[in-house]
């Protein structure tokens, strides 16, 4: 009989976590739960009251800080599957989701279909050898040695990885191994899981090449089974559904795709939109139901492909999905940081980031070269970037997986602030009052094209009243907007009263907030 333990890897709404771990028990399988160690402790705490009394819930002993792309997925997934052997040994199946999948088939369907075949079902492609990577770096993933966080730390991953291949520095790959590559979402039997684990124990070394290897959820465990299990017993495919947009980000699903889930062949969908209650209400009562029949048509990645082609050719029959998806979403918050000196707020948000690990982005919408992600092109321009600002913004939140960031904005950029307000989302907005110098706005006007290498002083000075009076007329625009929450920081406060200010935007204590606002050098031109 089929007993599937769900290794369910999480960082974020712990109520959707406890209803996910309810949900999938009542069918009589069970759940080990990793909860990022990055995450708030009230939240992990919260779940594990919740759960208390559910024998068939268990958690990872070890709680890892994850990162996107890191050896922490793969560590906090092994927590996992190692928590689950121990505590349920009458699980056949260990089934890999995340916080943002649901299930698209009855738990009777699911076990029946498992009790189809004595299989593994995990993508293993040829690494080197098929097209699964569609860009970035590809065999720099495994010949290099990863230390840094490409996401987090961009500057350093690189010149790291530059360094490396300067020097010679490549490694070899272990030689009894065939790396390959596939989706980190997968469903082993028991048997596999086990022998993965002896095989980590047993075998150093290969723990030790995974961990400095760029994004291994999507080769470790995928050269490893196919290491250890006959190819007659792996079903290269996932049982999870999910897509990418043309952008190569995940495509969301909300309320109005219900149908559409259940006609696919897989057993769970990612990812579900925290804001379609009713779409997970439904899926939630399916799991539960018996009995159930279901007419599989696949036709799921074809009428994606087939709409967002009419997009690409100006035909209005359907809308791309930055246009489908108009909202950051419900339960984030955009932190925008406006300054008219582009350098304060690029130091504010750089000691911002460094004390609180919030992902921020500077000046996005006002500077090409702006040091941004890979996000498929949408971000290659600023008129692009103009254009598609709510989908941009909502693919680094995706992008970074979290519900806070903060993005600097020229003051001038009033339409674009307003129209980040009327989201359905949080906006909270931070207004940096600096100090003009005679020199400083002389520069400004040579910068924005007012005023020329030659052009006579005296223009220039007649100039100066009027850029001083764009500036102050900006501020007053700025709270002529009536945000709700519109926080100032001046040159001329003490560190207390801009402590009180970053407080309240970046909603941290004080104590953090003074340490950020006592930053020497914030203000020098």
């Amino acid at each position: 009989m089929t007993q599937i333990a769900f290794i369910l890897l999480c960082h974020k709404d712990p109520e959707g976590i406890i209803a996910q771990a309810l949900r999938l028990t009542a069918t009589g399988d069970c759940v080990a739960i990793h909860f990022d160690a990055r995450a708030p402790q009230v939240d992990y705490a919260r779940i594990r009251a919740a759960l208390a009394g559910n024998p068939q819930v268990t958690f990872a002993r070890r709680r890892v800080r994850c990162g996107w792309g890191e050896w922490s997925l793969v560590a906090a997934t092994l927590a996992g599957l190692r928590a689950a052997l121990t505590e349920f040994p009458g699980a056949t199946h260990f089934y890999m989701l995340s916080g943002d999948c649901m299930p698209i088939k009855t738990a009777e369907y699911v076990h029946a279909f498992l009790e189809r075949e004595d299989a593994d079902y995990i993508e293993s492609f040829d690494f080197f050898g098929s097209d699964w990577i569609k860009t970035g770096i590809k065999e720099e993933r495994l010949i290099y040695r990863h230390w840094f966080n490409e996401r987090q730390r961009r500057w350093l991953f690189y010149t790291s990885l530059e360094l490396q291949k300067k020097f010679g520095l490549s490694r070899r790959i272990p030689e009894d191994l065939q790396m390959r590559i596939g989706s980190q979402w997968w469903c082993l039997r028991r048997r596999t899981v086990e022998a993965v684990l002896d095989f980590v124990a047993r075998r150093r070394d290969i723990q030790r090449f995974f961990s400095t290897t760029w994004i291994p959820d999507e080769t470790f465990f995928q050269t490893l089974v196919a290491h250890l299990v006959p190819d007659r017993e792996i079903r290269s495919r996932t049982l999870t559904f999910l897509m990418f947009t043309d952008y190569g980000m995940p495509v969301t699903f909300y309320d109005d795709h219900y149908d559409l889930l259940l006609a696919q062949g897989y057993l769970f969908a990612r990812k579900i939109s925290p804001e379609a209650r009713r779409l997970k209400q439904q899926l939630g009562d399916l799991y539960a139901e018996t009995g159930r029949t279901f007419a599989i048509s696949d036709e799921g990645r074809r009428q994606f492909a087939y709409l967002t082609s009419r997009g690409r050719e100006g035909r209005r029959f359907a809308r791309r999905f930055w246009e489908a998806e108009t909202s950051l979403g419900r339960n984030r918050t955009l932190l925008m940081v406006a300054c008219k000196k582009w350098h304060v707020a690029k130091r504010l948000v750089e000691r911002l980031r460094s004390v609180t690990g919030v992902p921020a982005v500077e000046y996005l919408f006002n500077e090409e070269a702006t040091p941004l992600p890979d996000l498929g092109g949408i971000e290659s321009r600023l008129d692009k970037r103009m254009r598609h600002r709510r989908a941009l913004v909502r693919m680094l939140f995706d992008h970074w997986q979290t519900d806070r960031l903060v993005v600097c904005v020229d003051p001038g950029s009033i339409e674009l602030i307003q129209d980040f307000g009327n989201d359905k989302s949080h906006l909270r907005l931070l207004e940096i009052d600096c100090q003009f110098t005679d020199d400083y706005l002389i520069g400004h006007a040579r910068r924005v094209g007012l005023a020329g290498p030659h052009t006579p002083v005296s223009a220039v000075e007649q100039l100066l009243p009027t850029i001083r009076y764009d500036v102050r007329f900006e501020s007053d625009r700025l709270r002529d907007l009536d945000l709700a929450a519109h926080y100032r920081m001046r040159q001329t406060a003490g560190i207390a009263e801009n402590a009180a200010a970053l407080a309240g935007f970046l909603q941290i204590p004080v104590e953090t907030a003074r340490e950020i606002a006592a930053t020497e050098y914030l203000f020098v031109d």
